[in-house]
């Protein structure tokens, strides 16, 4: 062999090394690059499974908060939730009820009123509640609801009532719900006047709107 071929031959294994070297350099590089992204998007995963997990349950708490604050009916209350006003030019009685309450709540239809030693409730001003006939209003936090009963004439006039007590109705059927410890009016400077002929309105929001539902208004 001439010195020639024997340098090419050297020349050509050498080559041959230094390819072999670099390709298993690019492969050791590309399988750290690899286990690198694999680990990258396993962390990605587990922090996005962590945010819809806390999510959830922000939500739920949530839920569980805004069920605790819903409406509810409202409680018949004591002796300072209630207030009977006498007006004149027509005569009549106005109820007015004060929910003492923090958060809001539901009355339907008609209070059921038990002057003296009555054993039934007034007669309704606006028909006898029925399932064709649900009246309900929400009263505010703190807010009042009102009642006008006419006493237009003597029989409705009746005489000074010195003591009620007064029941709720549920929403569902014209049955009462609660009813009042005895509510004492020798509060008032002048007694109300009712009759046991006498009929009371639905609840309202306002005087005005239950004096108009009535007929009592100015």
């Amino acid at each position: 062999m001439t010195a020639r071929r024997s340098r090419r031959r050297s020349a050509a294994y050498a080559a041959l090394a230094l390819g072999l070297a670099g390709s298993l350099a690019l492969t050791g590089c590309n399988s750290h690059s690899s286990k690198k992204s694999k680990k990258s998007s396993s962390s990605s995963s587990k922090s996005k499974k962590r945010k819809i997990i806390g999510g959830g349950a922000a939500a739920a708490g949530a839920g569980a908060g805004a069920a605790s604050r819903s409406t509810t009916y409202c409680t018949t209350g004591t002796q300072g939730d209630y207030k009977f006003i006498t007006r004149t030019d027509p005569s009549h009685v106005i109820l007015k009820y004060h929910n003492s309450k923090s958060r809001s709540c539901y009355l339907y239809n008609s209070p059921m009123l038990y002057f003296g030693t009555a054993k039934q409730p007034l007669g309704y001003y606006e028909g006898a509640p029925s399932f064709g006939k649900t009246q309900r209003i929400e009263v505010p936090a703190r807010g009042d609801a009102y009642a006008s009963i006419p006493t237009t004439t003597a029989a409705d006039k009746g005489t000074k009532q010195s003591v009620v007590k007064i029941g709720f109705m549920n929403a569902s059927e014209p049955t009462q719900r609660g009813l009042s410890a005895n509510i004492h009016l020798s509060q008032y400077a002048s007694l109300p006047s009712v009759g046991k002929t006498a009929k009371v309105s639905d609840w309202y929001l306002s005087d005005k709107l239950a004096e108009i539902k009535t007929n009592t208004g100015k």
